[in-house]
């Protein structure tokens, strides 16, 4: 007795126990859904000892989190009226007033310097003493601003077109906490509303903590869309092909189960819900209807042959346990790689899709049978689709191609690999934060809105440790500052910086009297004066604080970027740069750029190079299970070129179709070889047996398999294609051409295993149908059964 006749009889003796076992598991699985957490800020694609990331650390250190600034703006005019101008400070005081916030600066808020000769200070006195109550004194307080108070510009308001913006600073604490969402969606949101509605006025919203929040409620939005759409559209599919309730139920149950293990094991193992990880339970539903199309295709086979259930229940398990667990391991495979990278991101997808996809194999084996046990045989009704004479008309239609018109087959394959080779030349890569964001949502529009307004929203800072304490506030330093400062204005993709400099232009004007033309650096002269009332002035040690650490060491630069992509930010950070080596000797002053933006864009390349690793050893892989499995180095050869074809056409179609390589496109190479090398394996191992059975003649073999396995390849390819499509409603532009892109490649796979495939085994018959080349295999994926003996 094979160990699978074993399995096959314990599972249908035993099926109480089994279906008890696997309520408990799931009943477990299900109550760690609790633990499940969403992502509160952006995917750290980098391993925690690398260079960017050390630095990112030190920054942090330094200042601490650089991204809890929510910004308000409006470039509505009527906001200059009195009633609209005291409301929107108002709004500004009433924000100040929660405990999730630290401060809030608005119009309302400024304080100007004023010089005290007699103390030899700066005073701080308020920008308007009483509040404006006629439009007068409101256009007087817009002019003062606007033509006197040059240090708030780009910051508070916009002088070219009179947009205006209130900076709410969140406690660093809560940042990165479930509090920041709370807040958002309890507070934030509906005080925005009801000033909206009560004033007519529309705010615009941005700022890293908001665009991160309202980003990840997207992400969760969309998980639950993509399960119903993904059950809905395989169970459709199913039952056209099927045409039976029962199978279709089946089919539904299993795959349920499987999402709730999915959502339980990512919550067991305490991991975040990111963009990645949302798409693992729709996956599931994906990769696990084929399983039970295998299983069930199968058990209707049988009982048409013979009309006896326990023989059929027994034979589905015995004749399609082996080759569908080899299946699944190939994808699991796939996946698996992942682990390998330096990435945790990617190491956790890895880890959650292998374990499920495993995992899915496992219920299907186990509950479809059992399930099918408690049932009466089917009708005969429900059988009429194993003699369709479309998909006959289809089968034959194969057959004919690569019998007659194999040359048609490899001149097409050849046309299309060197339209492909072009096409991967045109690939760029990109490594945006918010390229992948759902562009109709409101809160991206918003970020437009503030990049042609404002510059950008993403941060880049520029730490200098000047390498001694209190080095900042030498002249010399200032200067070379303000060096670096006209190169950042320069550069049209990030906004005007802020740093100590700012400050230092403001005491200087503001010791002239708050004369404009003074917002300048000092001179030798003037420096020892200015810097000690600016020393004298208490009120200006919080402001002083954002940009020079206590000891007076080191000093931040902060700028901020455009939505740019990974080759215009290299040529950016080259520039900058290139300045700073120029302008800060390294014996004196140590300088480095960082920031989340940056941390991203660096993680993107870092991630790009790891996938390719991660591709590489999927292909590895997968040829050592050929190898396993067939013990024949020709037919891995033969074995992969049908798989690594589609991916090459798949790499082409991204280069004309300007789609970027990014985190989430470069994953379509690693799944889809992970998925379509199975039709490769059901395909071999039914060439192998009749192979053995036809004594070694080739033709008889290839027409016999691909008839036997044509049917099951068509129909399970069918529904990946339109499994994975169901990705293309996302609104995040990654998962669109992720689900895009999996489907066109999982179809160009199914047709270059039923016509490639076959075609190249014809084609070198002489080379490899001998016993010498195609030796009898480690493991048996198909029983002598299944090559017809009973």
């Amino acid at each position: 007795m094979n160990f699978w006749t074993r399995v096959s009889r314990l599972i249908l003796k035993g099926r109480y126990v089994v279906l008890v076992l696997i309520a408990a598991f799931t009943y477990f699985l299900a109550s760690q859904m609790q633990y499940m957490r969403f992502s509160y800020t952006e995917a750290n694609l980098l391993p925690k000892d690398h260079k960017i990331n050390i630095e990112y650390d030190k920054f942090l250190e330094l200042f601490g989190e650089e991204g809890n600034l929510i910004i308000l703006a409006t470039s509505d005019s009527t906001v200059f009226t009195p009633q609209k101008f005291n409301a929107w400070n108002n709004l500004s005081k009433k924000f100040d007033s929660f405990p999730e916030i630290d401060f809030t600066i608005a119009i309302g808020d400024i304080k100007k310097l004023k010089k005290n000769q007699e103390a030899q200070k700066f005073d701080v006195e308020p920008l308007y003493n009483k509040t404006p109550e006629t439009i007068e004194e409101v256009l007087k307080i817009k002019t003062e601003l606007f033509e006197n108070l040059p240090f708030f510009d780009n910051f508070l308001f916009n002088k070219k077109s009179g947009t205006i913006r209130t900076v709410v600073y969140l406690k660093k604490e809560i940042v990165n906490t479930p509090a920041r969402k709370d807040f958002i969606f309890n507070v934030l949101n509906p005080e925005i509303e009801k000033f909206e509605l009560d004033n007519n006025i529309d705010i615009r919203v941005s700022g890293m903590p908001y665009i991160r929040t309202m980003n990840s409620q997207n992400i969760i939005d969309e998980i639950g869309i993509f399960v119903v759409l993904a059950l809905g559209i395989t169970a459709l599919i199913f039952f056209f092909f099927f045409r039976s309730i029962r199978a279709t139920f089946i089919t539904l149950l299993v795959v349920s189960i499987g999402v709730i293990w999915a959502f339980g094991f990512i919550g067991l193992f305490r991991y975040e819900i990111s963009v990645l990880m949302a798409l693992i339970p729709p996956l599931i539903i994906v990769i696990g209807v084929p399983n039970a199309i295998f299983l069930i295709n199968k058990y209707q086979q049988e009982v048409k042959k013979h009309g006896n259930q326990a023989k059929s229940l027994q034979r589905v398990i015995t004749k399609i346990g082996n080759a569908t667990l080899m299946t699944n391991v190939t994808t699991a495979s796939g996946f698996a790689t992942f682990i390998f990278t330096k990435s945790q991101l990617l190491k956790e997808f890895g880890i959650i899709a292998s374990i499920n996809i495993l995992g899915i194999f496992i219920l299907a084996l186990l509950i479809i049978p059992i399930m099918y046990s408690f049932m009466p045989l089917p009708k005969e009704k429900h059988l009429k689709h194993l003699e369709r004479k479309w998909i006959d008309a289809i089968v034959s239609w194969m057959e004919s191609i690569v019998k007659n018109h194999r040359f048609a087959v490899y001149a097409s394959t050849i046309v299309l690999i060197i339209a492909s080779m072009i096409g991967v030349y045109m690939i760029r890569v990109s490594g945006s934060i918010i390229e992948d964001m759902p562009k109709g949502k409101q809160f991206f529009k918003d970020i437009v809105f503030f990049e042609n307004e404002f510059g950008g929203i993403m941060p880049l800072e520029i730490i200098i440790d000047t390498k001694k304490e209190n080095g900042v506030m030498n002249l010399s330093t200032l200067k070379r500052m303000d060096k670096l400062d006209e190169t950042i204005d320069e550069i049209p993709q990030l906004s005007k910086s802020i740093s100590v400099l700012n400050l230092v232009k403001y005491s200087k004007q503001a010791f002239y009297s708050g004369k404009p033309k003074y917002y300048q650096l000092p001179n030798n002269q003037e420096k020892n004066w200015i810097l000690s009332y600016t020393k004298n002035s208490t009120d200006n040690s919080e402001l002083l604080d954002n940009f020079v650490d206590s000891t007076g060491r080191y000093a931040r630069i902060t700028t901020f970027m455009k939505d740019i992509g990974t080759d215009k930010m290299e040529v950016i950070e080259e520039r900058i740069q290139q300045k700073i080596e120029k302008e800060f000797p390294k014996e004196k002053y140590d300088v480095a750029m960082t920031g989340k933006a940056l941390v991203f864009l660096k993680g993107t390349n870092f991630l790009i190079n790891n996938l390719v690793v991660s591709l590489s050893l999927a292909i590895l892989l997968i040829a050592i299970f050929m190898a396993f499995l067939f013990r024949s180095f020709r037919m891995i050869l033969i074995s992969l070129v049908p798989n690594i074809f589609p991916l090459l056409i798949t790499a082409g179609l991204m280069g004309y179709l300007g789609i970027p390589i990014k985190p989430s496109t470069i994953l379509v190479f690693s799944i889809a070889f992970g998925i379509s090398v199975d039709d490769t394996i059901h395909f071999l191992a039914k060439y192998r047996q009749e192979l053995k059975a036809n004594n070694w003649r080739i033709k008889q073999s290839v027409y016999a398999a691909l008839r036997e396995t044509g049917v099951s390849m068509f129909y399970t390819s069918i529904v990946l294609f339109f499994g994975f499509l169901v990705f293309t409603v996302s609104s995040f532009g990654g998962t669109i051409a992720l689900g895009g892109l999996v489907s066109v490649t999982l179809l160009f796979a199914m047709v270059s295993n039923l016509l490639l495939l076959p075609s190249l085994l014809l084609s070198l018959e002489k080379t490899i149908a001998n016993k010498k080349t195609f030796k009898e295999p480690t493991l048996d994926i198909l029983t002598p059964e299944e090559n017809g003996d009973n």
